[in-house]
Parts: C-alpha cells; sequence; structure tokens
C-alpha cells in the first residue's frame, strides 16, 4: 500500500463538508411529532470522521462553515472538545447552521430530516478561502459527495484535489443523499468528474450505483478501479465489506471482511466510524484486510451507539472488540 504519512508539521488527516447539529430523540419507535426528549450533538459526515479519527490519537481538522448564530458557536466549542482543530471553520452571514432530526426504529430504520435551506453554509466554501498546503500536506484528505451538489463548494473540491495531485489517501466518500441534488443524473456527473482526482473510494452499494451504475459489490469495485483509484471500498451493512486494489501485475486484488455482529441502536454514524477508523488504518500502513476489519468494527461499536460523533470509539474498544469476536470464532 502507497505510502501517505504526512509531512513534518502536516495534519493526519484534513476532511472537507458536511457540519450541523443533530438533534436526535431520546425515544425510541416513536414520531418525531410524539418525541418528548432530544439530545444535541455535534453532526455532519465530513464532522464526524474528523472526530472518529482523533479518537485514534490522530491530529484532525474539518474545512467547514457555519452560521453566525449560537449554533456555530456550539460547534467551534465541540470540536475543540473532541480535539479537532477548527482553524478552517469560518461563519457566513445570512445563513443558519444546519440541523439534522432522525428517528429511531431499530434496527434499521432511521428516517432523517434535514434543516439546510436555502443552502447550507458548507456549501459555500469557496476555493480562495482554502489553505491549500495544509490539505496537500495532510496524510489523508477526505472530502464527500455532497460538497459536489453546489457552487462555489463543488469548484473548492476540484481545487482541493488540484492541490493534492492525487498524493495517496485523498479519499472520496460517495455519501450520497438525493435531498441534496438537483437529480441523480448530476450527481452520477459531478462524481464521475471526481474519481480520477482521488486515490480511495467509499461507499456503499446504493452509492456506487450512482456513482459508477454498478450494485454487485465486485463490479462496484472494479468499475472504481477503473474510474482511476487505487483503493475501492464498498460497504454492504449486515454482509460486512468489500476492498479492492490492482495487484503489480495489473489483476485485480480483492479482499473481503465478514459483518462485526452487535445489537444496532442507531445505524447512521455507523459509516463515519468507519471512515476514521479507515483513515487510522491507512496512516498506520497496514495491509487493506487489517485496515477494513479494523474499521468494520469502529463502525459497528458507533451502530450500538444513539449518537454519532460522541459516540465514536477509541481504539483501544475498536481492538477489545476484534479480541471478542475472535475468540467467538
Amino acid at each position: 500500500m502507497s505510502d501517505g504519512v504526512s509531512s513534518p508539521g502536516a495534519l493526519d488527516v484534513v476532511t472537507m463538508g458536511r457540519v450541523g447539529v443533530d438533534i436526535y430523540p431520546l425515544q425510541d419507535d416513536v414520531g418525531l411529532e410524539d418525541v418528548e426528549t432530544f439530545g444535541k450533538y455535534l453532526g455532519g459526515s465530513a464532522t464526524n470522521v474528523a472526530v472518529a479519527a482523533a479518537r485514534h490519537g490522530r491530529s484532525t481538522a474539518v474545512v467547514t462553515r457555519t452560521g453566525h448564530d449560537a449554533f456555530g458557536t456550539f460547534v467551534h466549542k465541540a470540536l475543540v472538545g473532541f480535539g479537532v482543530s477548527d482553524r478552517f471553520v469560518s461563519a457566513v452571514d445570512g445563513l443558519n447552521t444546519p440541523l439534522a432530526f432522525c428517528e429511531i426504529y431499530p434496527p434499521d430504520n432511521f428516517p432523517l430530516l434535514f434543516y439546510r435551506q436555502p443552502t447550507a453554509p458548507d456549501l459555500q466554501i469557496a476555493a480562495e478561502d482554502l489553505d491549500l498546503d495544509a490539505i496537500r500536506d495532510a496524510g489523508v484528505f477526505w472530502a464527500t459527495v455532497t460538497g459536489l451538489s453546489e457552487e462555489p463548494s463543488r469548484g473548492a473540491h476540484f481545487a482541493a484535489w488540484e492541490a493534492r495531485a492525487r498524493r495517496p489517501f485523498t479519499v472520496l466518500d460517495l455519501d450520497y443523499r438525493e435531498m441534496f441534488w438537483a437529480s441523480p443524473e448530476l450527481a452520477t456527473e459531478q462524481v464521475r468528474r471526481a474519481l480520477p482526482h482521488v486515490t480511495v473510494a467509499v461507499g456503499n452499494k446504493e452509492e456506487c450505483e450512482v456513482a459508477v451504475g454498478e450494485t454487485e459489490p465486485h463490479r462496484a469495485a472494479q468499475a472504481l478501479l477503473d474510474a482511476g483509484v487505487e483503493i475501492a471500498v464498498v460497504k454492504q451493512g449486515p454482509r460486512g465489506v468489500l476492498g479492492a486494489t490492482r495487484a503489480a501485475d495489473g489483476t485485480t486484488e480483492f479482499v473481503e471482511v465478514p459483518p462485526t455482529p452487535v445489537a444496532v441502536v442507531n445505524g447512521l454514524g455507523a459509516g463515519d466510524g468507519f471512515g476514521g477508523a479507515l483513515c487510522h488504518g491507512l496512516l498506520s500502513g497496514w495491509d487493506l484486510e487489517r485496515v477494513l476489519r479494523f474499521a468494520n468494527a469502529a463502525g459497528a461499536i458507533v451502530a450500538t451507539r444513539r449518537e454519532c460523533s460522541t459516540a465514536m470509539p477509541y481504539t483501544a474498544e475498536v481492538e477489545a472488540l476484534l479480541e471478542e469476536v475472535a475468540s467467538r470464532a
């Protein structure tokens, strides 16, 4: 696996994209109209990945924007509390910090309601505002498909990728949410523009369909490699995860990792926990199977907890779960 170790003084992980405040119910199997109490948590996929990587001892920062409001102040305080640098987080006049509500129907139904209108501050990231040196020098640069849904964020992402020049561990999270896009066709167009600029792509089967028109995991992973990435990761939920890379002779090497069985409470943050652990494993120089086993276990732990950011596990917790699973095998 190629060396993505950051330069001296550089950050281990820089993520770019969504931030917000999660307002999650403290009751299960209840519609929002009947929920009596809520918890308030830092949220947003790219932000959660930065938190998750920090839990594994990585120096992290998130590039994002908030509103000029109390929730924006909360974002800064929460980031610092999690050990994530907030130096690339700025406010946008006239827009509110996004909120996200969910309903919790375990084990597999977690409807989301986003408040990001008329647009979200994190979609107002502009190319001229980026610290391109920090992005270029980071061990991992992580961005999500949501950031491609509107300008000026779309242009900022391509500027960041141009600065990276396909440095190892330039990651695109295929995180596709239909409500953020004018059409699925536009999403497909932008993802296919993006893939030649990144070296790692991560997504579930539905997100792979948007990206490369494939849902079967092996074909989807192969299509991502054919689009230019060096590592393709296809998450399959209860069926585990599939990774793929090209061998020296040009053939494709597939790695399949089984699921980590847990009792699911809320599955919404599992992918972000997976992502932060993936960053840690890649930077540690582990082989792909070990990386995926570790990331899978980290995501499984998050799924056993109600919230997202505060649910991200520490390294010791992930290792303990892996040992427990191995002892039961």
